[in-house]
């Protein structure tokens, strides 16, 4: 029995006994089942009559106890336990339980996936690193943890658009046009200059192209335009590579070359979104927890830095978009009160801005911390990570943490080939259910029968509960944006396959004959097999067959 079908055996509960005249409540939209802490406690728990009790005008206690006379005479619920002020724990037979492993390799690609955001689109922005340099470890991390999250919501039913901004606006871009021009020149790089030998490769290349850019009517125009092109084109190349590619490249530029935010701010000052103060128009930013408010149009007439804020929200809406999540920087705190502040400027509600903050990544070899790039210089790089681990451990390494937790990323451990290294104990328990199913099919095992009730190992039962476990785990790890959860539950079911597989054999011993057992515990192995699968492209890692 899977959760959906225990939830839905529950709301039925409810309805009979609301029909009965046990008492008078609203139904639920959806009834939750969980794993309880400890096993002891049952296969599922749930706190619906905590829920409903007092809304049905009477002790919770006593709502658990009128429901748990009902659930109990469901098949396969072998018994249903109170506990507490009324949570309900049920246990279920053997043969209930086991039949999640059946469901699971039917269901194959789709177990785990639901429709909670079915409908919903969605523009999920991250990395938008500044076309000045290689992606450093915080973009890396965006990358993988940004992906993720793209496949995670896209699982729930959501229509996400992967969304890189594109910052080819402002004073970075100057500096590094003045880097490039320097770096051809062959002088040293402006004080407020980017360095590197990537800063000489792209130089030279924009010099291949154009042998001629040194004496162009405007040199530092003509690296700029080349250069930004060209760093960006290995900024694409290094995302692809990671297993990363967008959907929109959108350029910050178009917002003020199309006119954009000054229509929009000449609208905004009849809004009553804005008000007037000491010369400038102010964004009500504290409204929504920002420090200050914060200045729109300048003293001088010019749009201040978030007016393109404002802009490039209401040109996502414009799109269509119902929800607008962005992944930013530790040092970009301040522009969650500032972007919620700037979806209510234009009429909407703040609740259709999200802003996801990481933290920093640190690069561990020896024990000791890793802090250049020979490439860039100043940063350690996507490519230098890359290089050292492989994308599989990388991506892993980045995502299996919660975004907003500083994170020491030990080179020394993604590339051991040992149960110390969480991405190779995942693929490895995948890869072991894969070796597993070739042996069975060698000794003549297949699945042409299932009969659940053999489950009844105890490592079979730990097994099937995380298992089922896992679409829950999905849906949460949607809700909360958090993709952490996922690679967490994947080393949980590892744990537990790999303790399943010490205890019990899907191939019988020796001459044995095949018996129903077998067949029934390579379902059970194939189930592992899918949901390791699922879990793992969640995450934009491999599931190797053979390691």
């Amino acid at each position: 029995m899977t959760p959906e079908e225990l939830s839905a055996a529950i709301t039925a509960c409810l309805q009979d006994a609301v029909d009965a005249g046990d008492f008078t409540v609203e139904m639920p939209r959806e009834v939750r089942v969980e794993r309880p802490k400890s096993r002891e406690h049952g296969d599922w728990a749930t706190n619906v009559a905590m829920q409903l009790g007092k809304k049905a005008g009477m002790n919770p206690r006593q709502f658990a106890e009128i429901l748990s006379a009902r659930l109990a005479k469901i098949d396969g619920v072998a018994k249903v336990d109170i506990a507490g002020p009324g949570f309900l724990n049920i246990t279920l037979d053997a043969a209930a339980a086991g039949s999640l492993a059946q469901t699971i390799v039917e269901t194959g690609d789709s177990y785990g996936t639901g429709a909670e955001y079915a409908g919903t689109k969605i523009n999920l922005e991250f990395v938008s690193a500044n076309p000045t340099g290689p992606i450093h470890l915080g973009g890396t991390r965006w990358a993988a943890l940004g992906d993720s999250l793209a496949r995670i919501l896209q699982a729930q039913g959501a229509e996400v658009t992967r969304e890189y901004y594109f910052n080819d606006h402002g004073n970075q871009i100057d500096r590094f046009a003045r880097s490039l021009l320097a770096s051809a020149k062959g002088e040293p790089a402006p004080e407020d200059g980017y360095g590197g030998d990537y800063i000489a490769d792209i130089a030279n290349a924009v010099l291949a192209q154009n042998p001629d850019a040194l004496s162009a009517e405007d040199p530092q125009e003509e690296f700029r335009s080349r250069g930004v092109e060209l760093m960006f084109a290995a900024i694409k190349k290094s995302l692809h590579e990671f297993g990363v590619d967008f959907d929109v490249y959108f350029h910050e530029n178009a917002l003020f070359e199309d006119g954009a935010v000054d229509t929009l701010l000449e609208q905004l000052k009849t809004s009553g979104s804005l008000y007037f103060d000491e010369g400038a128009w102010w964004l009500k930013s504290t409204d929504f927890g920002d420090d200050k408010d914060r200045v729109v149009i300048k003293s001088d007439g010019h749009a201040a830095y978030i007016a393109g804020d404002i802009a490039y929200f209401k040109n996502k809406r414009d799109r269509g978009f119902d929800l607008c999540i962005y992944m930013l920087g530790a040092d970009h705190h301040g522009y969650v009160a500032r972007l919620k502040a700037a979806a209510a400027a234009m009429g909407d509600s703040a609740d259709r801005v999200e802003v996801l903050i990481g933290q920093m990544v640190n690069l561990v070899k020896d024990g000791k911390p890793v802090r250049m790039s020979k490439r860039a210089g100043t940063v350690v790089t996507m490519e230098d990570l890359v290089d050292a681990v492989g994308v599989d451990a990388a991506r892993y390494a980045l995502t299996r943490s919660h975004a907003d937790s500083n994170i020491d990323v030990d080179l020394d451990l993604l590339t051991k080939r040992s149960n110390e290294n969480p991405v190779f104990y995942v693929q490895y328990a995948h890869a072991r259910t894969c070796a597993v199913a070739r042996n069975a099919v060698a000794a003549g095992v297949e699945r042409s029968a299932f009969d659940a009730s053999l489950l009844d190992h105890a490592t079979e039962n730990e097994l099937l509960a995380y298992l089922g476990a896992y679409p829950s785990v999905v849906a949460t790890a949607a809700k909360l944006r958090e993709p952490h959860r996922v690679a967490r539950h994947l080393e949980v079911i590892a744990g537990a396959y790999h303790r399943w597989y010490d205890s019990c054999r899907v191939t019988p011993l020796g001459d044995a004959d095949v018996t129903d057992l077998n067949r029934t515990r390579l379902w059970l192995n194939d189930a592992t097999t899918q949901v390791l699968a699922n879990g793992l492209g969640l995450l934009g890692v491999s599931a190797p067959e053979r390691m």
